[in-house]
């Protein structure tokens, strides 16, 4: 739940510290200071600024929840939990710029990996059957919504609507 910048300077901190407990014999303290910097460095690599980035996202401050985004250096080597949001926030933010081929690709990831909850998952799939459905790629957005209604007992009355709202344009579509 560090910036980078904060979890760089907590961890020079507790650095420093250890130097100091090494210098002064004192090596319990030394080995505390030492597994806070390892849990420090993890978590830069496993949970990255994603918590930040979401409360962000969710004040719909989306320029500043990219740059949070931006700050993690391999987002493959995310948690698998982290990773999915990370790719479901980053689809949010092209989808707002009218990126959609980067938006799709995002949310094509964010489903592979587990998601908050159902609703999530399919509204990620959603939003790959909608991008596949306005650049009239209606194979894609026929697989993308078939994948999100095996899950239709478990989401949300508007998530429902929003399936069904996609599959009667699909349709549409394809008649014409």
């Amino acid at each position: 739940m560090f910036t980078n910048q904060a979890r760089l300077l907590v961890t020079g901190l507790f650095t420093l510290a250890l130097a100091f407990f090494i210098y002064k014999y004192n090596y319990q303290l030394a080995a505390i200071s030492g597994m806070f910097v390892f849990i420090l460095v993890w978590g830069y690599f496993r949970e990255g600024p994603i918590i930040l980035a979401a409360k962000h996202y969710h004040n719909n401050d989306y320029e500043r929840a990219e740059e949070l985004l931006m700050q993690i250096y391999k987002p493959e080597w995310l948690s698998s939990k982290r990773r999915g949001f990370y790719e479901f926030m980053l689809g949010g933010i092209c989808l707002k710029k009218n990126n959609f081929d980067a938006a799709e690709k995002h949310y094509e990831l964010a489903a592979q990996f587990p998601l908050r909850s159902a609703n999530d998952h399919v509204a990620a799939l959603a939003h790959v059957a909608n991008i596949g459905l306005r650049q009239k790629n209606y194979e894609k957005a026929e697989t993308y919504l078939k994948l999100a209604t095996r899950q239709e007992d478990k989401i949300s009355a508007k998530m429902k609507d929003v399936i069904a709202r996609l599959e009667k344009e699909l349709k549409n579509q394809k008649a014409s």
